[in-house]
């Protein structure tokens, strides 16, 4: 028993654990569910045989609920200055271009060799 659960397990009181699971490596750490234990060292033990005992995780996290913190103030969540233009995707250039070329008629040239590419009127297949 870790020394954290310790004063846990002397009142015997349940508490709930959150469950956070990597199902690949490299994705993200994603919430799982809960579990609800007396302590930290069961609350593993709970948590591996629901999330993990048919190799469906690849890793765990188990927190106590009463652990995680969370971050409400609007102030920090939502900045003062607009600041879009940073964010990616928020600068299309490729949609003005065809805009652009609808309005003159251009046609779009290939990379390789700088001519118009083809736009498949007339093809004769």
């Amino acid at each position: 028993m870790l020394p954290q659960d310790q004063t846990a397990a002397a009142g015997g009181n349940l508490e709930p654990f959150e469950v956070f699971r990597q199902e690949r490596e490299g994705d993200p750490m994603r919430h799982g569910g809960s579990v609800v234990a007396p302590d930290l060292t069961l609350a593993l033990h709970y948590a591996r045989e629901m999330y993990a005992r048919r190799g469906e995780s690849l890793r765990l996290w188990v927190v106590r609920r009463a652990d995680i913190v969370e971050l409400d103030d609007k102030d920090l969540l939502n900045p003062p200055l607009d600041r879009s233009y940073k964010k990616p995707g928020g600068f299309v250039m490729r949609d003005k271009l065809a805009r652009a070329r609808e309005r003159t008629g251009q046609a779009k040239r290939t990379a390789s060799s700088g001519r118009p590419a083809p736009t498949g009127e007339g093809d004769s297949r």
